[in-house]
């Protein structure tokens, strides 16, 4: 696959005219040329992966004189690892790997992020026996169907009575520092259903002290197969497998992140910090790469889906039968069989300035990290701001930013109005829960919550 990229890039320089080499030279040596031209990037098999395919694809990366490897991992912890010893030299990563990379939450490196890769894009889903005990706990609209979104109030009864007969209500996510493992959390303990807690300090990582539901790591694509094996009554991940289990007809998911946290950051573009420093023109360069992967699949109200279904439908990517992956990727989301709803945002790569870095991102998942007790201790709200501004590097996220608005390949409105930018979103108010978030008081966020850890709690 390298050769063939490296001969339709000699084929494209080929047919440049002399004055369009000098003009790309130019720009070239104003940006600085890449001090490192092959590299090799990691990936799990999800839709939200999709800027790095299309930056390949398409070309991105070859514009900018960069000739990549894309290579599936087996799992997130084979793909950290693999970017910690540079046998990767970056990576589609959960938001919450760096974060906690960083702060030494299991492997200890200095992991950075240029680069948000997507909001939204996961959903909770159970098996077709729990949903079935769900439903007449559900309000339901004039056709029958349930109203959404649908909260874990209308669980509890069902988790109740595994509790009353003495058996575990086993769930799956893919991380225990995943997104999807905060928001299956978040979701639960809306809805007075407590997901349990960790003590690092006291050795116990399992997350499971005091829960009411028992949640396990279980890889992405073995999400439906695990559950229709009955090993899991419900998980939480991304596209396509929660879609795979209502084409398989094993499960229903009942809530989209989306619903849980309306345009919530998911996954990031991970480097070591070693790597932006000894390649900072290759990491410019990534970096615009993959805003332009990111805008192409966003451009005119998501008009290139159907192409990048396609691409992500091949067995190098993701793999899942085109319609499975095109009934998330292309703007619906299917509930239960036939409950099919427009969801326009399910995935956003560009919109929103969903590519921009923010600090209020990360302490999110810091907060998250505190309240389920990875982080064992009281943290004073600079910390948290502290740890954001070494992992997320809108920094370097401007540069390349700026570059493209210069040579006129993307315009200024594109992107935040970098002068005044602070990296915090303003409050942010739709949650399930409809608990207001601000990123510049992270402890008095923690104390809204009425499960969970607050200021002055340990385990």
């Amino acid at each position: 696959m390298l050769n063939r990229r490296l001969g339709r890039f000699v084929e494209r320089v080929t047919l440049l005219t002399g004055l369009c080499l000098v003009t790309v030279g130019a720009l070239a040596e104003k940006l600085g040329y890449p001090e490192k031209e092959e590299l090799r990037l990691g990936f799990i098999k999800l839709t939200d992966m999709a800027p790095i395919a299309i930056a390949y694809e398409k070309g991105f990366f070859e514009d900018e004189g960069l000739y990549v490897t894309v290579e599936a991992q087996a799992n997130w912890k084979v793909l950290l690892d693999g970017v910690i010893d540079g046998r990767l030299d970056g990576a589609h990563m959960l938001a919450g790997q760096p974060i906690a990379a960083t702060i030494g939450y299991g492997t200890k490196a200095k992991i950075i992020t240029p680069f948000s890769m997507d909001l939204n894009g996961n959903g909770i889903t159970v098996s077709n026996d729990i949903w079935a005990q769900m439903k007449p706990n559900l309000p339901k609209m004039d056709n029958g169907l349930p109203v959404h979104p649908i909260k874990a109030e209308a669980l509890k009864p069902v988790v109740d009575k595994f509790i009353e007969s003495g058996k575990p209500f086993n769930m799956g996510m893919v991380f225990p520092v995943s997104t999807h493992n905060y928001e299956l959390r978040y979701w639960l303990a809306a809805g007075g259903i407590h997901p349990g807690f960790y003590a690092p300090h006291k050795g116990d990582t399992s997350g499971q002290i005091n829960a009411d539901v028992l949640l396990s790591v279980t890889p992405p694509p073995q999400m439906p197969a695990t559950l229709e094996a009955g090993t899991i009554h419900g998980y939480c991940v991304g596209e396509p497998w929660n879609q795979q289990a209502v084409f398989k007809n094993i499960g229903v998911p009942v809530v989209t992140d989306y619903e849980i946290w309306k345009n919530n950051p998911e996954k990031v573009f991970g480097i070591t910090e070693a790597f932006a420093k000894k390649y900072p023109n290759t990491t410019v360069r990534l970096t615009r790469a993959l805003i332009r992967a990111a805008k192409w699949l966003d451009d005119n109200n998501n008009a290139n889906r159907p192409e990048a279904v396609k691409i992500l439908a091949q067995t190098n990517y993701v793999g899942a039968d085109y319609k499975v992956i095109a009934n998330s990727m292309t703007g619906t989301f299917e509930y239960e069989k036939g409950d099919k709803r427009s969801v326009p945002d399910f995935n956003v790569f560009f919109r929103y300035h969903a590519t921009y870095p923010y600090y209020s991102d990360a302490i999110w998942y810091l907060t998250q990290m505190r309240r389920w007790g990875q982080i064992s201790e009281d943290k004073p709200d600079s910390w948290y701001k502290d740890i954001a501004r070494k992992v997320y590097r809108p920094d370097l996220y401007r540069k390349a930013a700026e570059s493209l608005i210069a040579e006129k390949v993307m315009n200024a409105s594109d992107f935040p109005d970098f002068n005044n930018e602070t990296g915090f979103r303003p409050e942010q108010t739709h949650f399930i829960d409809n608990i207001v978030y601000d990123g510049r008081t992270p402890n008095d966020y923690l104390n809204k919550f009425s499960i969970g850890l607050k200021q002055g709690e340990t385990i």
